[in-house]
C-alpha cells in the first residue's frame, strides 16, 4: 500500500462504467463485465499495458451510459487479469492506482475514451491536528463496528489498525464493508483526507446504530424460539421486527387481499404480473413503511379503474330528439348532427369511441350539449377542464416515485365515471398552453387518436388502459388556437351565435324558469312581456350566447325577491318606465335612426371569438405633406389592408373625381375606435376603401349600411370568414344593408330565416359595386343601389332578393 504512485495529467485513456461498484486507489477488485464496450476497453488495456479509468454510473439501470450518466471522479487502475466466463462475459481483476477526474468525454467507439486529470489528496497544514483527531475517532468507531458486525474478519481489522497513512484509512474501510455505491462515491470524490474520514465516521455511526438494533431484535427472538424449527424462527424474527416498528397489522394478510382482487380482475398478463409484483413488495415493506404507503395508494388506484365495467347503451333516436328539443332551442344543424351520430351508434354498437369538437362563442350551450349526449346515450359523464393547463403531467400523470404523485386528469375522469365507456367532456381545449413543464396538447394526441388510445399509458398507472370506448367531446371558442395535429383528430361541429329572437325564446323557455326556481319565486311574481325581454336583450347585453342575459334575469329575480320578502309588493312587473330604475342605465345604445349619414365614417364588420361585432372606420383628410397615420391598435394584416385600400383609391382617383395628387397634398388619418382592443385581419379592406373615398369626395355613407370583404390593389373583393356572426352583429346594431363578397353568395342558403328578413345583402365582385351601393351624392340625394350584372341570388327563400344573409366563408 506504500508503493509510490506516478500521477499523470491530461491523459486520454479507455473508461469502463461500473454498475454499483466503486474502485478505490490501492484496492484490488474482481468484477464481471458483460457490455461489449467495456470488454473491448479492458482487452485493449490488457494487451497494451495501459491504465483504464474505472468510474461508477449514477443509475445502474442505464445500459449505455454517456457522460451525464457517470460520476465525475473515478480511479485510474491497471488490469491484472482477464478470464472468459460463460455467457459471453469476462471476469476482470484490477488494481486501483490513483484518483482522477474527467476533463473531457473524447469518444464512445470502439469503447469509451475520456481525458482525465489526476486528483491527488489536498493537505492543509493548519488541519493536521484535526485530521489526526479524525483518524483516531475513525479507528475507535471501526473497533465498535467490527465487534457488532459478523462480516469483519481479523485480517481486515488488522489492516485498519496498522495502517500508518491516515489518508488511506477511509478508502480502505469504504472498499471493504457493505456500503451503498452512492456513499462510496462521496468518499471517492473527496480529495481532503479529513473530509473522507469525517464522512466515513458519520456512516459508521449510522451503521453502529442499525447493528445495535439488529442485535437487540435477534436477542429478543432468540429467547422465544425453538432452534430446531427454522420456519418458527423466521416468523418470530419478523414478528419482533414488526413489534419494534409498532406495526400491529399483518402485512402479509393485506398483501394477500390485494392479490385476490388482482386475480379477480382477469387482466392481461403484463398488467397482472406488475400488480402482483407490487403486492408482493408491499408484503415485505410492512404496514407503516413510507414506501408501503406509496405502493398501497398505487394499488388502490389501479384496482379502482373500470377495467371491465361498462355502461349498457340505451339509444333511442326518438327519445334523444325529444331530450334535445326540450333542452335546447334552435341549433337545428347541431341537433341533427347529434341524432345522426346516435343513429350510427345504434346500428353499429361496436363502433369505437369518436372525438367530437363543439366550437362556438361563449354561452352558446357547448357544455350543456355534452351533458345531453351522455343523457341520450345512457352513459356515465365526466368533465375535465383544460383551460389554462400548462403541465403535460396534468394529462399523463406523475411518476409514482414522486411525493404526492397522482394519475393524470384522463385517468381520474375514467375512475370518477366508474365505467370504461363514459362521455368525457374536455372543456376549453383551445385554452391549453405550454411552457418548460411540457406541452399538454402533445400529450392529448395519444388520448384522442382512436388508432392508438386502446393502450394509453399514464405515467402514474404505468399499465395500458383502453380508451377506445370513450366518447370524447371537446369544446372550444377559437379552433385556430388548437394545434393542427390535434385538430385533425376531431370531428368539428360549429355552434353559431344566437339571434335576438332565439335569445328571446331561450329566455322564456329555460333561463327565466330556472332563475325563478333558484330564487324561490313563481311565474306570477315576476311579469315580463316579450317586448320588455327584447329591450333587455339589446339594451343590457351584447354577446353571442346568453350568459349575460341570464345574469340580468338573475338581477331582476333578486330585486323581485327583496320586494316580496320586505312586504313592499307581491309581484314585480318590468316596464319601459321602471327598467332603468331597477336595472340601472342601459349599457348599450339603442338602434340608430333610419337614415343618418356620415362623411368619412363607414361601419365594417368583425368576427371575434365571442361572435360578431360592428367595426366602424373613421378617416380624416387634412392639409399636409402626405403623411398617413394609422391608429386603433392595429395588427400587421390590417395595416397592409390600409395600404392596399390606399393603392386601390389612387388607381381610381380620376374616375372617382379625386385629385390624383391627393396623397401628396394631404395628411390622412385612419382610425378604428376602441383603441384598447387589438384588431387584425383583412376583411375590413372594402370598409377602409369606402371610408377613404367618402372622406376625399365629401360623399356621405348611410350608417345603416355595413360591409365586409377583403380588397386587392386592383379593386377585387375577396371572400372572408365569419359572415354568419357578422350579419347577426349588423342586425343587432340596426343595419339594413350589408355588402358582402360575391364568393360568399354560396353560403347564403344556410342563414337563419329571421336574419334574412331583417337585412338586404348586396354581393360585390369589385370595389366599384361597393362604392356605387354605399356612397350618396355630395348634395345628399340617395342613388338607387343596384346589383352587379350577372349576379344571381340563390332562391332558398322567397324574398332572398330583398333580404339575404351569409354564413361563415373561408
Amino acid at each position: 500500500m506504500n508503493k509510490r504512485i506516478i500521477y499523470k495529467e491530461n491523459q486520454i485513456i479507455p473508461a469502463v462504467a461500473l454498475r454499483g461498484l466503486t474502485v478505490f486507489p490501492g484496492a484490488i477488485m474482481h468484477f464481471d463485465v458483460g457490455r461489449e464496450k467495456s470488454i473491448r476497453a479492458l482487452e485493449h488495456c490488457m494487451a497494451h499495458n495501459l491504465p483504464v479509468f474505472l468510474v461508477t454510473q449514477k443509475d445502474i439501470r442505464e445500459d449505455d451510459p454517456s457522460l451525464p450518466d457517470i460520476y465525475k471522479y473515478g480511479t485510474v487502475s491497471y488490469v491484472k487479469q482477464l478470464l472468459k466466463i460463460p455467457g459471453n462475459n469476462m471476469r476482470a481483476m484490477v488494481e486501483g492506482s490513483y484518483r482522477a477526474e474527467i476533463d473531457e468525454y473524447v469518444s464512445d467507439e470502439p469503447f469509451i475514451s475520456v481525458r482525465v486529470n489526476a486528483a491527488p489528496d489536498t493537505h492543509n497544514p493548519r488541519m493536521m491536528e484535526r485530521t489526526e483527531a479524525a483518524a483516531r475517532v475513525l479507528r475507535d468507531r471501526w473497533i465498535t463496528y467490527a465487534k457488532l458486525s459478523p462480516k469483519v474478519g481479523d485480517d481486515l481489522n488488522f489492516m485498519v489498525e496498522t495502517e500508518s497513512d491516515y489518508s488511506k484509512v477511509a478508502d480502505f474501510i469504504a472498499q471493504n464493508i457493505p456500503m451503498p455505491y452512492q456513499e462510496r462515491q462521496k468518499i471517492l470524490s473527496e480529495r481532503r483526507p479529513y473530509g473522507r474520514m469525517e464522512a466515513m465516521c458519520a456512516f459508521l455511526a449510522h451503521e453502529i446504530e442499525i447493528l445495535s438494533i439488529e442485535k437487540e431484535i435477534q436477542e429478543k427472538t432468540q429467547e422465544g424460539i425453538n432452534k430446531n424449527q427454522k420456519e418458527y424462527y423466521l416468523r418470530e424474527q419478523i414478528r419482533a421486527i414488526q413489534s419494534e416498528l409498532d406495526e400491529g397489522e399483518d402485512a402479509a394478510a393485506e398483501a394477500e387481499n390485494y392479490r385476490r382482487k388482482i386475480r379477480a380482475l382477469k387482466l392481461d398478463a403484463e398488467s397482472e404480473e406488475k400488480l402482483l409484483k407490487e403486492a408482493n413488495r408491499l408484503a415485505r415493506l410492512g404496514i407503516n413503511n413510507p414506501e408501503g404507503s406509496v405502493a398501497r395508494t398505487w394499488l388502490d388506484t389501479c384496482l379502482d379503474l373500470p377495467w371491465h365495467r361498462s355502461t349498457p347503451e340505451e339509444i333511442s333516436v326518438e327519445a334523444a330528439e325529444k331530450t334535445l328539443e326540450s333542452m335546447f332551442y334552435g341549433m337545428e344543424k347541431v341537433k341533427e348532427r347529434i341524432l345522426e351520430f346516435l343513429a350510427v351508434r345504434k346500428l353499429n354498437p361496436d363502433l369505437k369511441g369518436q372525438v367530437i369538437c363543439l366550437a362556438g362563442p361563449p354561452g352558446t350551450g357547448k357544455t350543456s350539449i355534452g351533458t345531453a349526449i351522455a343523457t341520450a346515450t345512457g352513459r356515465k359523464f365526466a368533465r375535465v377542464s383544460l383551460g389554462g393547463m400548462r403541465d403535460e403531467a396534468d394529462i399523463r400523470g406523475h411518476r409514482k416515485t414522486y411525493i404526492g404523485a397522482m394519475p393524470g386528469r384522463i385517468i381520474q375522469a375514467l375512475r370518477l365515471a366508474g365505467s370504461n365507456n363514459p362521455v368525457i367532456l374536455l372543456d376549453e381545449i383551445d385554452k391549453m398552453a405550454s411552457d418548460f413543464r411540457g406541452d399538454p396538447a402533445s400529450a392529448m394526441l395519444e388520448v384522442l387518436d382512436t388508432e392508438q388510445n386502446h393502450a394509453f399509458r399514464d405515467h402514474y398507472v404505468e399499465l395500458p388502459v383502453d380508451l377506445s370506448n370513450v366518447l370524447f367531446i371537446m369544446t372550444a371558442n377559437d379552433v385556430s388556437q388548437i394545434p393542427r395535429p390535434l385538430f385533425d383528430r376531431m370531428e368539428l361541429i360549429e355552434l353559431g351565435s344566437y339571434t335576438d329572437e332565439e335569445k328571446l325564446e331561450i329566455a322564456k323557455r329555460h333561463l327565466l324558469p330556472r332563475q325563478l326556481k333558484k330564487h324561490g319565486l313563481k311565474a306570477a311574481n315576476l311579469k315580463l312581456t316579450d317586448d320588455i325581454l327584447r329591450t333587455l336583450i339589446y339594451a343590457y347585453t351584447h354577446e353571442s350566447g346568453v350568459r349575460s342575459l341570464e345574469r340580468e334575469l338573475a338581477t331582476l329575480c333578486r330585486k323581485c325577491a327583496k320586494r316580496i320578502a320586505s312586504g313592499e309588493a307581491k309581484s314585480l312587473r318590468l316596464t319601459d318606465k321602471n327598467m332603468e330604475e331597477i336595472l340601472g342605465p342601459k349599457k348599450f345604445r339603442e338602434k340608430p335612426d333610419a337614415n343618418p349619414t356620415e362623411v368619412g365614417m363607414v361601419n365594417g364588420l368583425a368576427w371575434t371569438a365571442v361572435g360578431g361585432e360592428i367595426l366602424p372606420v373613421e378617416i380624416n383628410v387634412l392639409p399636409g405633406s402626405g403623411k398617413i397615420e394609422l391608429t386603433g391598435n392595429l395588427g400587421d394584416v390590417m395595416k397592409e389592408s390600409c395600404a392596399a385600400a390606399m393603392s386601390c383609391v389612387r388607381s381610381r382617383a380620376v374616375s372617382l373625381g379625386i385629385d390624383p395628387e391627393f396623397y401628396k397634398k394631404n395628411d390622412i388619418h385612419i382610425h378604428f375606435p376602441e383603441g384598447a382592443i387589438p384588431k387584425d385581419g383583412p376583411s375590413a379592406g372594402i370598409t377602409i376603401t369606402t371610408a377613404l373615398v367618402s372622406a376625399l369626395t365629401g360623399r356621405p355613407v348611410p350608417t345603416n349600411i355595413a360591409m365586409t370583404g377583403e380588397v386587392t390593389i386592383r379593386g377585387r373583393v375577396l371572400a372572408i370568414g365569419g359572415l354568419k356572426e357578422k350579419t347577426m352583429a349588423a342586425m343587432r346594431h340596426g343595419a339594413k344593408t350589408v355588402i358582402i363578397p360575391k364568393e360568399n353568395v354560396r353560403d347564403l342558403a344556410e342563414i337563419d330565416p329571421k336574419v334574412r328578413e331583417a337585412l338586404h345583402f348586396v354581393p360585390a365582385e369589385t370595389v366599384d359595386t361597393v362604392l356605387t351601393t354605399a356612397l350618396l351624392p355630395a348634395e345628399g340625394k340617395t342613388e338607387e343601389a343596384t346589383l352587379p350584372e350577372g349576379v344571381a341570388l340563390p332562391k332558398a327563400e322567397p324574398n332572398l332578393g330583398e333580404s339575404m344573409v351569409c354564413s361563415k366563408g373561408r
